[in-house]
């Protein structure tokens, strides 16, 4: 497949701050408020020296009316979860390298870093294999993730052994961070849009 290389927005035109009006604008400021603070704090980079938003941050733009429903579907995974905040980033790291989404293993590597994961484990996640830095919860719940996101299944010894260890109300929330994170890798990889340099 022949990838595109138009710049950090990937397909998209980076959207100038200074020419949004009206929803846009509002939608800008509500994301430079929340997640590009949050990346900053994380340690990932979320916009340009300019003020143009990067990653999956930009393709929200385009979308005023869908958007801030996606983003209420994030903070209420961020508030509402039952996954501590490692087994929330394998996990996350897990569909990422299903997708081979260059922008989330990027930004989420920088997340796991602050939250503790190993750096040993960061790779092998990348990378798509098991990492005996892994807590037993957490390589149950990476092979949760990448069963998941790869065959669209999870098997039944699989799912028992999840149950088990994070009980049906974890399971529920460890799939609906799954989909939150099979669309971010959907509008990165549909945009091509790359890890910054």
């Amino acid at each position: 497949m022949q990838h595109v290389d138009s710049g950090p927005g990937g397909r998209l035109p980076l959207l100038d701050p200074k020419e949004l009006k009206g929803e846009q604008a509002d939608l800008y400021k509500t994301l430079r408020s929340t997640l590009i603070a949050w990346a900053e704090e994380s340690g990932f980079q979320g916009q340009t020296p300019a003020g143009e938003l990067i990653g999956p941050f930009n393709p929200y733009l385009y979308s005023t009316g869908i958007t801030p429903g996606f983003l209420a579907w994030m903070a209420a995974d961020k508030t509402g979860t039952t996954l501590d905040k490692r087994v929330h980033e394998v996990v996350i790291l897990s569909v990422g390298a299903v997708w081979q989404s260059p922008y989330e293993l990027y930004a989420h590597s920088a997340v796991a870093r602050k939250v503790g994961v190993p750096e040993a484990a960061i790779q092998a996640l990348v990378r798509g294999e098991h990492s005996d830095e892994l807590t037993p919860a957490e390589q149950v719940a990476r092979r949760f993730a990448t069963q998941l996101a790869s065959d669209r299944r999870v098997d039944d010894e699989l799912y028992k052994e999840a149950e088990h260890i994070f009980g049906t109300r974890g399971l529920v929330d460890m799939v609906y961070l799954v989909g939150l994170y099979l669309l971010t890798c959907a509008l990165l990889n549909a945009f091509e849009i790359p890890a910054p340099e």
